[in-house]
């Protein structure tokens, strides 16, 4: 693990070793930042090794492996400047025929994840008097699709938490965006899928990274409790 510039700013990304979350962090290291990431299947660990950062094995629906992931990078870097909360997806199915374990497991990842990461983090970013967080949700959230229940419900929810979170921080320089994807390539989504996208395609990991970054440097820094779709026009509201 490369801690020679002592300087650079520190990213936590989870959900970090593929698709999104893996363009995100190469993105985060292209700016120079230094990263520690964390996914369940090891290939965090992996991309961290070759990225020069720090890397764990977990789960966002634990807390413990949360708090590793948080107390491994401030013991690396000294402190954190980002927070990138992204996560796999929940169960799926007919509404009611989800049973309480996949809303129940919903609930662990998409929205306990953010609350616990932001009690983790919050108090390094107040002593750092600055911190920045950008919440990966769907562009389903506020227009639910039944395809995803569980997914639209709770990530709703993150919504309204960004911006409770966001109010709260704001006067101590600690913003929290979310961000909402559409179709992205990082999954193998039906030819037709793009029929339905204003814009006729779908999105790549490498836009969702670019305004990931973003929202997370500088140039955003009056960009606070916003839910920020990215979804080549598909929802309609305005």
């Amino acid at each position: 693990m490369n801690t020679a510039n002592t300087t650079a700013p520190v990213a936590i990304v989870t959900a970090a070793g593929r698709g999104m979350g893996a363009a995100i962090a190469r993105e985060l290291h292209a700016r120079g930042y230094r990263l520690a990431l964390m996914s369940p299947s090891g290939s965090a660990e992996a991309l961290a090794k070759e990225l020069g950062g720090f890397g764990l094995s977990g789960s966002v629906a634990k807390e413990e492996d949360l708090r590793r992931l948080v107390e491994g990078a401030a013991k690396a870097y000294g402190r954190v400047d980002a927070v990138v909360n992204h996560t796999g997806h929940p169960p799926k199915g007919d509404l009611l025929d989800i049973g309480d374990d996949g809303w129940i497991q919903g609930n662990d990842m998409m929205v306990l994840s953010v609350v616990r990461m932001a009690r983790l983090v919050t108090p390094l970013m107040l002593a750092q008097g600055q911190g920045a967080f950008v919440n990966i949700t769907t562009f389903a959230a506020f227009e639910p699709s039944p395809k995803f229940p569980v997914s639209c419900a709770y990530r709703a929810a993150v919504g309204a938490f960004t911006k409770l979170y966001a109010d709260r921080y704001a006067a101590h320089n600690i913003r929290m965006n979310a961000l909402l994807p559409g179709y992205i390539d990082s999954l193998d989504h039906k030819p037709e899928t793009a029929q339905g996208i204003p814009m006729g395609r779908l999105g790549t990991v490498s836009e969702i990274a670019k305004t990931t970054a973003f929202l997370l440097s500088g140039d955003a820094g009056y960009i606070t409790g916003q839910n920020i779709r990215v979804d080549g026009g598909i929802t309609r509201h305005v």
